[in-house]
């Protein structure tokens, strides 16, 4: 089937009379973090059976892992009374620690004052800051500036930067189920998923949900962004809320995990990367972060559980994967990868998107160098991975329409089963990771570093990662026409698979091979210094940057395509 994009802008989806739900939380914010700091507070009681000793334990965790955050990885965007909040939680603790004379209950009580202290201010944290009028007119500062970089780039002379001569559209291909979600954004609450390379990517999908007039979603957005005072500003006006991947301890991830919950169980459309952070392997996440994930599977449960019906109260978990030819966080993220996987060292997250000078400068040769961009949207699913259809319902493996409320139905009624649930988790990330795959677009700059990677790992095959890494560029040599016989090879593969409908690719792709090897060498990594693929001045392929190759050659892990080699 041949695979269309979106070449128009929609009409928007014009809020109900209740307003869009994002809206009416945004309002209601003060009521809504003190609900989800008490919520929380409900589950960290649960989870440690209201003993004060359990309870104790972690609240001085808390109180450890914080202290040294603060001394040893602070940010900028960091409230300035962090020393002083948790120095009283530490006093509080010492007194209720030394006083002999309280009983067991409190004892309880007074940790549980303590936790109070401490929800309410994650959740004031977390809360995103979402205001209407800033919303709308951060989508039209978006769509016009990067419109006018786009024509800064591709139109010559003093004026291109004021022509409309051509769109973000032009450059960002938008592929896939758009209407399916459009519509499904009408009938429940949406759930985007998307793949998460490059810290471009939050931006981005704020834009695509403004192209295909979707009403606001909420964001979890990683709190990094929030110290480039551009990106705040962007993040802040989109609805983001804050996601700080530095806090580990119980009571944060609690606390987190209720805010989106709540929020989706309120009818907010919903964002998240379910990889956690940025790919840092260029490979397509395969192994979730489960956390909030799980929060949309508790939503559904509770809007049963609040008897709203299989449609008004469905909740549609929607997957997007994001194609890049090159991204410019890559050097220091495969460096980590690589400190990771060979447990080398501890690492410090370097992020080449540190201030809005780089950003600006980033975004400035990203579109002047005339690289494209697509997002493909999958098929919606509902909480536990099965295809909904075009009214919402759930189809099973046969196509039969079934009944998502029976799943968390016990002795006759809906029941909450944290296993249960545990179990429904692993299973949707499961059919997460096999959409994002089908969904999945190649470039000819992942065909060209995918060959030439295997090529010259074929070569060298008595040699691990590591060693193969450390070859000097200067000996890597692949002649042109056995690189050429091997991207044939793979191309053929990956024709097959998208016959099967394992895979998608790019319009670019459909063009002789001479040509999609001068395209993917043009595109693949085009702005870094070093260069992960090109030719020489012999026409033999070479290498600048071994790592690099090895990035976005993962692109095309997964699909058995190493096989060939």
């Amino acid at each position: 089937m041949e695979e269309k994009y979106i070449k128009h802008r929609y009409e928007p989806i014009l809020p109900s009379k209740n307003e869009w739900p994002v809206v009416k939380l945004a309002r209601e914010r003060k009521e809504f973090i003190k609900q989800v700091s008490e919520r929380s507070q409900d589950r960290i009681l649960d989870l440690v059976g209201n003993n004060p000793d359990l309870l104790k334990e972690e609240l001085e965790t808390s109180l450890y892992r914080e202290k040294l955050r603060i001394k040893q990885n602070p940010w900028a965007v960091d409230p300035d009374d962090e020393q002083e909040f948790w120095g009283k939680v530490k006093a509080s603790l010492l007194q209720v620690n030394s006083d002999s004379k309280l009983s067991k209950s409190s004892k309880l009580q007074a940790y549980q004052d303590i936790l109070e202290k401490i929800t309410s201010r994650y959740s004031e944290e977390i809360a995103s800051n979402f205001k209407h009028q800033h919303y709308k007119f951060t989508r039209s500062v978006v769509t016009f500036g990067f419109s006018r970089l786009l024509n800064a780039a591709r139109v010559k002379g003093f004026r291109s930067i004021f022509s409309n001569q051509f769109t973000l559209q032009d450059k960002i291909q938008i592929t896939g189920e758009t209407d399916q979600l459009r519509d499904l954004a009408t009938k429940g609450t949406v759930v985007m998923v998307p793949t998460h390379f490059s810290n471009l990517d939050s931006i981005l999908i704020g834009w695509i949900i403004s192209v295909l007039g979707l009403p606001p979603f909420i964001y979890g957005a990683g709190l990094n962004l929030f110290n480039i005072s551009i990106f705040a500003y962007f993040m802040n006006a989109l609805g983001a809320y804050k996601v700080d991947r530095r806090k580990k301890n119980l009571m944060y991830l609690e606390t987190l995990k209720t805010y989106s919950k709540e929020a989706i169980q309120f009818g907010c459309h919903s964002l998240f990367f379910p990889g956690g952070t940025r790919s840092r392997s260029g490979m397509i996440e395969s192994k979730l972060k489960l956390g909030l994930l799980s929060t949309a599977i508790e939503a559904q449960r509770a809007n049963y559980e609040n008897e709203l019906n299989e449609t008004s109260g469905k909740i549609f978990i929607v997957p997007v994967t994001i194609n890049y030819h090159f991204v410019l966080e890559a050097p220091s993220l495969i460096r980590d990868h690589l400190s990771i996987t060979g447990q080398e060292r501890y690492y410090k997250e370097n992020d080449e998107f540190s201030t809005s000078y780089k950003i600006s400068k980033f975004l400035f040769k990203f579109f002047t160098k005339g690289s494209d961009i697509s997002v493909s949207v999958g098929k919606a699913m509902d909480v536990l991975g099965n295809y909904v259809d075009a009214e919402g319902k759930s189809l099973d493996k046969h196509g039969r329409v079934i009944d998502t409320r029976d799943y968390f139905i016990s002795e006759g009624k809906i029941t909450v089963d944290q296993q249960r649930e545990e179990e429904y988790t692993h299973m949707l990330g499961k059919r997460i990771v096999e959409e994002f795959h089908k969904i999945n677009r190649v470039f000819s700059s992942h065909l060209v570093a995918f060959t030439a990677f295997q090529l010259i790992q074929s070569k060298n095959q008595k040699m691990d990662l590591f060693d193969l890494i450390r070859l000097p560029e200067e000996e890597i040599v692949l002649s042109f026409e056995e690189f050429k016989s091997a991207c044939h090879q793979v191309y053929d593969r990956i024709l097959e698979l998208r016959a099967e409908e394992l895979i998608k690719i790019a319009p670019h792709m459909k063009r002789s091979m001479d040509e999609i090897i001068a395209h993917g060498l043009d595109n693949v990594g085009m702005y870094h210094a070093k260069r992960p693929l090109l030719r020489n001045s012999e026409g033999d392929i070479v290498t600048e940057d071994i790592s690099l190759l090895y990035f976005y050659h993962n692109r095309l892990h997964g699909y058995g395509l190493e096989k060939i080699f």
